[in-house]
């Protein structure tokens, strides 16, 4: 299917038979679908039929490895497959009895088989199902502070409660232009759809932002008025002669998914003067939570901003009493937007969705479960919020959650490789990259392009480290652990043996 242009009767129409397509081969509500596919219009097709089907989707970037695809077909229990890219693996139907159709896009089935299909060939309507506000809509996989993924279950109200609270403070409106060069898989991107859709806005869906110039020539042409950011495009950005383009029509810029660089905030202000910047802050685990309005910039740069509408938002110290304004405390959230939970993962959930302590019980009804982020927050005595620090050792790369962990094990499964500890680094551009230390074995001639290909081969693009140092040990702790500090600032290199974080 080529890229054109949809109207909302044709996406309707397509999403239906795909529904369609699901049903007659025996979707249950609350099965999941994966859909393993860019930025393309079938990724939008099968996501809406999933949900009309009263299944829930499971976005996966077309990046994503064999490894991650085969946890993910196997944590979630999935029903169906989506994928395309014939130069991809098949994905083997033997070792997935729950998987009971693939849906090939752009390639040819290995056989003939009911268990594969044409996405094109759908079959006859059906009556759809009718879906309650709390039924399952997609899971969303994040890296977990373990190193495996975690799923994050949501459901229809989850969804469209931070929908409408993002529609509502960017003030969207059928006329508006939503243009979008993130992944559908990555949660900022998938909300630019639903935000857009939820107020009958036009969505333009990039594949990707590999070339700037073409970007910024479609960004022109399509007359957008609304352009969703992170930090790495802001620096690329601030890099281009913005005047070559006709930015006319933008009216607002959109940022999450890490902290923006005050000069590239600057930058972008001054050479888009007409479009409205917006700092924003989220968390996969409710989509979104605060945004900087941009009338407040000047007087509160560096900030968050403060809570976006229908939540109410805590700062709480270890005891869990909320502490003093300029104090600093994680920030806790309540709403209809706080997912159900992790899927699969029960000790995970409880640690954080968790009742409100006492200091909150004439707030908060002891039923509730409020969502600890885990992240650090001091608030000012105007009510606006500045981020501190994470709880975990979760890095930030390019817009999205990397586990230190999950590259560190990656890193040691390469031959050659003895010992590797990975931290977050800052790079002009870039921002914040991955940084990998390694000790070779014995012998090993590994160059830090060798380990970059192997990571590559087995991790998606932003997990990859940027930055390889060899070294002869890496620097423990009283207790033998890697000392991560150390690293970060360079200090002696102690001798091994080494113990795994």
């Amino acid at each position: 299917m080529a890229d054109r242009e949809w109207t909302f009767a044709e996406l309707n129409d397509s999403a239906n038979q795909f529904a369609f397509a699901l049903l007659a081969r025996g979707l249950s509500p609350g099965d999941r679908v994966v859909i393993w596919l860019g930025n393309v219009p079938e990724a939008v097709i099968a996501l809406w039929g999933t949900l009309k089907a009263g299944g829930a989707f499971v976005m996966l970037n077309a990046k994503t490895k064999a490894a991650k695809l085969d946890f993910v077909l196997r944590d979630t229990g999935a029903f169906a497959l989506v994928r395309g890219d014939a130069r991809a693996p098949l994905v083997s139907l033997v070792n997935y009895p729950h998987l009971q159709v693939t849906f090939l896009v752009g390639c040819e089935a290995p056989t003939k088989s009911e268990r594969f299909a044409s996405f094109a060939d759908q079959d006859d309507a059906r009556p759809l199902p009718s879906i309650g506000d709390n039924d399952l809509a997609t899971i969303l996989y994040t890296s977990g502070s373990t190193g495996f993924p975690k799923g994050v279950a949501l459901s229809h109200k989850n969804v469209s409660t931070a929908t409408q609270a993002i529609a509502q403070y960017l003030e969207l409106r059928a006329s508006d232009v939503l243009f979008n060069v993130l992944p559908l898989s990555f949660g900022y991107g998938l909300t630019q759809l639903f935000s857009a859709c939820s107020v009958g806005a036009t969505f333009v869906c990039e594949r990707d932002m590999l070339f700037p110039h073409v970007t910024l020539t479609n960004l022109a042409a399509t007359h957008a008025t609304g352009f969703a950011i992170v930090p790495t495009i802001a620096s690329i950005l601030r890099e281009t002669d913005l005047r070559k383009y006709d930015l006319t029509s933008l009216r607002y810029i959109t940022n999450a998914g890490a902290h923006l660089r005050p000069e590239d905030a600057q930058d972008l202000r001054a050479a888009l003067p007409n479009a409205a910047l917006y700092c924003m802050y989220g968390q996969t685990e409710c989509l979104r939570i605060s945004y900087l309005d941009p009338s407040d910039f000047d007087d509160h740069a560096g900030s968050v901003g403060k809570g976006m509408p229908f939540q109410d938002l805590f700062l709480l110290d270890h005891e869990g009493n909320e502490v003093d304004d300029l104090s600093a405390g994680e920030l806790v959230v309540r709403g209809e937007h706080v997912m159900l939970g992790y899927w699969n993962a029960a000790e995970a959930t409880a640690e954080k969705l968790r009742p409100p302590p006492p200091s909150l019980r004439d707030r908060v009804a002891e039923t509730e479960r409020l969502l600890f982020t885990g992240d650090v927050f001091r608030r000012d005595t105007d009510g606006f919020l500045y981020f501190v620090s994470r709880k975990d050792d979760i890095i930030k790369s390019r817009g999205e959650k990397v586990s230190p962990a999950e590259v560190e094990r990656t890193l040691l499964s390469i031959p050659g490789i003895a010992y590797a500890a990975v931290v977050g680094v800052e790079r002009p551009r870039f921002g914040t990259v991955i940084k990998a230390f390694v000790v070779r074995q014995s012998g090993a001639t590994l160059s830090d392009r060798d380990v970059m290909r192997a990571c590559a081969a087995k991790l998606e693009d932003y997990m990859v480290p940027a930055v390889v140092e060899f070294c002869d040990a890496l620097p423990l702790n009283e207790r033998g652990k890697v000392d991560y500090a150390t690293l970060i600032s360079s200090g002696a290199i102690v001798p091994l043996p080494y113990t795994s974080r």
